[in-house]
């Protein structure tokens, strides 16, 4: 059995609810994240960001990337991610609060890459929303797979939220991706926002861009709601 600590918001209205899994950004489930949790909760879901490197330190106080990467990232598996989301989903389930026949995922940065592998990963995910995050590169032990060779694999449609000008996700990534996607025969959409930086949802950091976060927030809850297989 798999323990690990969690930020959950949810609706103070009784009953039960849709639920959200909220994947950190690499800086962890801090303040941004948790406050991403309580906008779905405000929307009526359930929303829960389990502590993914919890095993490997708390690195929400942290600001220096290189040294969050090289001492914490590096050791926390895909398949150690995949159990994590496994045991957030079954507990929100033994809640009695969150209906996973209602499943979705979003995902930041690091967390955008995680969407996608894990909506390969459980057929229990009716969609996902990947702002921006890995989806091609070399592969390791630790990540064998990536997003674009998982596209087949997907048990549900994920919208992905991309920056233009993003050094570290370049177009020919994205345009990788889309004809990946394609030839898949997959539902799973591409939005790019020309002109716009990597981090453009956060609104804690100079890349916060409000036009694009807000366009992408509502594209997001549309996704969400409309019915699958539209």
């Amino acid at each position: 059995e798999i323990t690990i600590p969690a930020y959950r918001a949810m609706p103070q209205a009784a009953g039960t609810f849709p639920v959200v899994l909220v994947v950190q950004e690499i800086f962890g489930v801090h303040k941004h994240v948790k406050d991403v949790c309580r906008r779905f909760a405000k929307l009526g879901y359930v929303a829960i960001a389990p502590e993914l490197y919890a095993r490997h330190g708390d690195v929400s106080q942290r600001a220096d990337i290189g040294a969050i990467i090289l001492t914490v990232v590096r050791k926390v598996p895909d398949a150690q991610v995949m159990a994590g989301l496994d045991a957030t989903v079954n507990w929100v389930e033994s809640s009695g609060k969150g209906d996973v026949s209602k499943l979705g995922i979003i995902g930041v940065c690091w967390g955008g890459r995680i969407v996608r592998m894990y909506a390969a990963h459980s057929p229990k995910v009716n969609a996902g929303v990947a702002w921006y995050g890995c989806l091609a590169g070399q592969t390791s032990e630790r990540t064998p797979t990536h997003p674009v060779d998982v596209v087949s694999q997907l048990h549900a449609p994920v919208l992905g939220l991309y920056a233009g000008p993003d050094s570290g996700i370049p177009q020919e990534k994205v345009e990788q991706m889309r004809a990946a996607l394609q030839a898949a025969g997959s539902s799973s959409e591409l939005h790019v926002y020309p002109d716009t930086p990597d981090g453009f949802h956060a609104d804690y950091r100079s890349s916060y861009r409000r036009e694009a976060a807000q366009d992408g927030w509502q594209r997001l809850q549309a996704w969400f709601t409309r019915p699958r297989g539209a």
